[in-house]
Formats: structure tokens, C-alpha cells, sequence
């Protein structure tokens, strides 16, 4: 080696050419693109997140939605497995008796408390009839204004499922980021009325 590449002094050089190209080509696209020219070539490689988004995996775990049968009622049979098999201990049921003697119980509570789950997804392998999933693409909340909305009951975790249903998941992805976006918009706005606030 010689005496140059022992002290890294062409590296470097190299490096910092490389940098300063970088941050000159992206700063003058910045500035034509905010003058509404070469807007078709990209800046630069990092996606312009909520505007723009990247697809998730198909492995992906997102928040929790209680699965439906044909006839629209929950699955859920209140077996009590997924919240054996959480280790956060954040799944809440309450069991109650069905009306239909065909059925023994339902689940009269049901809550998750998002802000103690790992999203691990052993409540979804434990359960036996299929009736919690983790597949409807969208991510945790990180910023509701109030912190017992982290808390997802029946109502909320079953009406993921109709919205997949009947709209699919890129429209459940859509109405989640509209409400991000209104909460980061007007977090204390009064005239919010309260069910907009309801997390999907």
C-alpha cells in the first residue's frame, strides 16, 4: 500500500465528491420541482411518506381486526386462547351467554389495548376459529389525541372487517391515513366530532 491509501486521503476525496454531487443534484430538483418544473424525475430515493407510500409486505402484521361469518356476527367463540397466548397481556374479554342455544358464548367485551401489544401475532396462530387476523395492511396509531383511543374494542376491531370486505384494503389504508392526517391537522379542533376520532 502505499503512502495515499494508508492515510485514506483518495477515499475520502472520493468520498465527499460523491456527497457533494448528491446534495447539489437534489437541492437544484427540489427548488425546480417547488417551481413546478422536472417534476417527472425524482429527487431522490426516499418516498415522500403520508403523500406517498410503499406497498407493505404480504407477511406484514398490521392492527387486529375480528373476523365475521356469512351472516355478520363475530367468530369469536370467547375461548380465552388469544389472550392465553399473548405475552403483553393487552387482550381483554368478557364472555357472555347467546341467545341462540346452538352457540354457547360470544365475546360481550372485547379489547385490545394497542399501546401494551408487541404485534407478535400469537393471538392469531392460538385462536382455532380463525377469528382474529392481522392482515388489514394498516399500521398502529402513533399520535391519537386521546391515549384510551389506543384502546380497540369490539365494535372498532369488527368494522376493519366489513371495510375489507366491502371496500378492500387499500380503501381501509385510505380512510386510516385521512384520519392520521385530520388528527395531525387538528388534534384538540372541538369540531371534530368524536366518532371521526375513533381509531379504524
Amino acid at each position: 500500500m502505499s503512502f495515499l491509501e494508508r492515510i485514506y486521503i483518495v477515499e475520502i476525496c472520493r468520498g465527499l465528491t460523491v456527497t457533494c454531487w448528491k446534495l447539489i443534484r437534489n437541492f437544484s430538483l427540489h427548488m425546480l420541482h417547488l417551481i413546478g418544473l422536472k417534476r417527472e424525475q425524482p429527487a431522490m430515493a426516499s418516498i415522500l411518506y403520508p403523500n406517498e407510500r410503499r406497498p407493505y409486505a404480504a407477511r406484514y402484521r398490521g392492527r387486529h381486526r375480528l373476523t365475521l361469518d356469512e351472516h355478520g356476527n363475530i367468530k369469536c367463540t370467547s375461548c380465552f386462547l388469544c389472550a392465553t397466548a399473548c405475552p403483553a397481556r393487552c387482550i381483554y374479554i368478557e364472555a357472555a351467554e347467546h341467545d341462540d342455544p346452538e352457540i354457547e358464548k360470544f365475546p360481550d367485551r372485547y379489547e385490545i389495548d394497542t399501546l401494551l401489544c408487541i404485534y407478535c401475532g400469537y393471538c392469531v396462530e392460538a385462536c382455532p376459529v380463525d377469528a382474529i387476523r392481522m392482515d388489514t395492511g394498516i399500521h398502529p396509531e402513533v399520535y391519537p389525541p386521546d391515549p384510551r383511543l389506543f384502546i380497540e374494542d369490539k365494535e372498532t376491531l369488527m368494522r376493519r372487517s366489513r371495510v375489507l370486505e366491502d371496500l378492500g384494503k387499500d380503501a381501509l389504508f385510505d380512510l386510516h391515513m385521512a384520519r392520521m392526517q385530520q388528527i395531525e391537522k387538528h388534534p384538540d379542533d372541538p369540531d371534530v366530532p368524536d366518532e371521526d376520532r375513533v381509531p379504524l
